[in-house]
Parts: structure tokens; C-alpha cells; sequence
């Protein structure tokens, strides 16, 4: 994924340990996308996506951090997201990424799913974690 400057210095964190923090890192998304100017439509995408990846990252690796932040490409605002846990990792990223394959607790999108609602999706996971990478761009 291409870096879109100081993300670190800009972005706004919300620690997620519970499902109500699913909920309030999904309304940082929205927000950030409102202000980025993203149309209603993928403003929709962005946050569906973002709950997908939040719940997972919860269920799965046990919780940890959202990061979000309004970034711009050629004068184009979007929203960039990452998801980063600590947790087992996922085995094996390949079969994790295919169409229909669902560990039958999300949302049923799955990450291929999160991944179709996005522009642009990175994901590395390792024993030591997993971190998704997203962004939405305003059109």
C-alpha cells in the first residue's frame, strides 16, 4: 500500500477490547469520512467494511487498535483505516481471503468481502499479529 504521509502523526486511535468499541471506532470512521467528503454510498462501504474488520479483529485476535485519518492522493481526500491486534495471527492469509470462505462469526462478509467494499486492502499477519490496512477514496 502506498504511504500517504504523516498517518502516524494524524490519526485518531481507539483502543478496541469490547463490542461497544466496534461501535465507537466505526463512528470515528464515519465522521472522518464525512469530513473527507466521501458520498453517502461510500461513506456505507467504508464503515461496513470497517465493522467487518473490527469485530474480526476482536473475535479473533483478541482486540486492539483502530487507526484512522483523512489522507489525500493527488488532491483526492480519503479515509485510510488500519486494524492492528497482537493476536495468533491467521494461518493461512491465502484461504482466508477467498470468496466464501467465513469462520461463520462476522458479518458474513469475510475479508474478501471487506476487501471488495475498499479501493485499496493490505493485510500481514504473523504470530505475532495482524494488521488491515484500508482505504476509501471520495470520488
Amino acid at each position: 500500500m502506498k504511504d500517504y504521509g504523516p498517518f502516524a502523526d494524524t490519526a485518531e486511535s481507539v483502543p478496541v477490547n469490547h463490542s461497544s468499541d466496534v461501535v465507537n471506532a466505526r463512528q470515528v470512521v464515519r465522521t472522518l469520512a464525512q469530513r473527507a467528503g466521501l458520498s453517502l454510498v461510500h461513506q456505507t462501504k467504508l464503515v461496513t467494511a470497517a465493522s467487518e474488520l473490527g469485530r474480526n479483529m476482536l473475535i479473533y485476535g483478541g482486540g486492539g487498535v483502530v487507526r484512522a485519518a483523512i489522507v489525500t492522493d493527488t488532491g483526492r481526500p480519503g479515509v485510510h483505516v488500519e486494524f492492528r491486534d497482537q493476536g495468533p495471527g491467521i494461518p493461512d492469509v491465502e484461504v482466508a481471503m477467498q470468496d466464501g470462505w467465513t469462520s461463520g462469526n462476522g458479518l458474513g462478509l469475510g475479508l474478501s468481502g471487506a476487501k471488495r467494499l475498499v479501493d485499496e486492502f493490505d493485510i500481514a499477519s504473523s504470530e505475532k499479529g495482524t494488521t488491515v490496512r484500508i482505504v476509501k477514496w471520495g470520488r
